[in-house]
């Protein structure tokens, strides 16, 4: 028989604003809990122009090659639209043109990367759309490593399925290290390059921490980007927005000024008052955030579940909704040797000599 346990946490109040934008499709969300915190037709399919190159980016970076040295080839000579303007034969390390790829959005940058990653353009969006499947973005497809749909049907998603990518992505260390980068400065066997991010919101809003900026005439203005204020870390994602700096801005205040981000779990012992194990003892391995309007704070509480193992799991409730799931591990208790005095003495006495 489980056992069940009801606690409620309480907190302080705060005011709630309303707030809109000018995006077909947008979505704000806090990424250390993925709770969607303002959203309009999020799941509606459109081109996302370049960034798409969060995708080209992480799988870039997670292919443990970045500190390699690529030798530009002559895919480049396909590359049209913004580019960093590398040549053939150039040497760059991978990190570098990582670099380009996202504070210069170069289209030229994105087909070296893929190139040199995956071995030709066509494996390399397969591996993008493998990743994109991991990550559970069910209606979003990869045609190419840099967003332009003007010769193919270009890369296909949506607000919620970016904001999935982001999610995972500013969680990279070295992605999170590019996408804040403010200006780059790159010496190579040819050239000396030194990029600003377009990434206004850089310079302009405090709070942010990265982003990717996007535009072909089939997409429109397409913009992802991160901000982090008071433990509270949250990411905008905007589709077809004509004024889509103005909107993230908006929307950061919006969960700033509205959202507290409280931890309601924390990793480490779980103390149930009625547990009679005197040899075990139970442990959760994560911390658990999550943010939280004044109105939604009465409606906060855990349930515990035990099984005759000792083991179960936490519920985290926000009304009749579970919001999460904690598993509780067991393990032996440490056993604490009382030493007397004299014991204590001789062991300072005893010496090596």
């Amino acid at each position: 028989m489980k056992k069940l346990l009801l606690f409620l946490l309480l907190f302080i109040p705060i005011r709630v604003l309303c707030i809109d934008t000018s995006a077909t499709s947008a979505i704000l969300i806090d990424t250390d809990s993925g709770r969607i915190l303002y959203s309009k037709d999020i799941h509606n399919k459109r081109s996302v122009a370049s960034i798409s190159k969060i995708m080209t980016a992480i799988v870039a970076i997670e292919s443990g090659k970045l500190d390699e040295e690529v030798t530009i080839g002559p895919e480049i000579e396909d590359a049209y639209g913004s580019g960093i303007y590398v040549k053939q034969n150039e040497h760059m390390k991978l990190r570098d043109l990582v670099y380009g790829l996202m504070l210069r959005s170069g289209n030229d940058a994105a087909l070296a990367i893929a190139s040199y990653v995956g071995g030709d353009i066509s494996s390399f969006v397969n591996m993008m759309n493998d990743k994109a499947k991991e990550l559970g973005m069910k209606n979003s497809i990869f045609n190419n490593p840099s967003g332009l749909d003007e010769e193919d049907d270009g890369n296909i998603s949506t607000a919620y399925d970016m904001s999935l990518l982001i999610r995972y992505a500013i969680n990279n260390s070295d992605f999170k290290d590019i996408v804040s980068t403010k200006k780059h400065v790159v010496h190579t066997d040819m050239n000396d390059y030194s990029w600003t991010n377009k990434n206004k919101l850089l310079f302009s809003y405090k709070y942010t921490t990265g982003g990717k900026t996007g535009f072909t005439m089939k997409a429109r203005r397409t913009l992802v980007t991160t901000a982090s204020r008071d433990g509270l870390n949250l990411a905008v994602v905007t589709l077809n927005d004509g004024n889509d700096f103005f909107d993230h801005m908006n929307l950061f205040e919006y969960g700033f000024s509205n959202y507290t981000s409280y931890q309601i779990l924390s990793s480490g012992v779980v103390s149930i008052p009625d547990d009679s194990s005197s040899d075990k003892e139970m442990y959760i391995d994560n911390n658990y955030t999550y943010p939280l309007l004044s109105d939604e704070i009465d409606s906060v509480f855990l349930k515990y579940k035990i099984d005759k193992s000792g083991g179960g799991v936490i519920e985290v409730y926000l009304g009749d909704k579970i919001i999460h799931t904690e598993p509780i591990l067991v393990r032996d208790k440490e056993k604490v040797i009382k030493k007397s005095f004299i014991d204590k003495l001789k062991g300072w006495l005893i010496h090596d000599e």
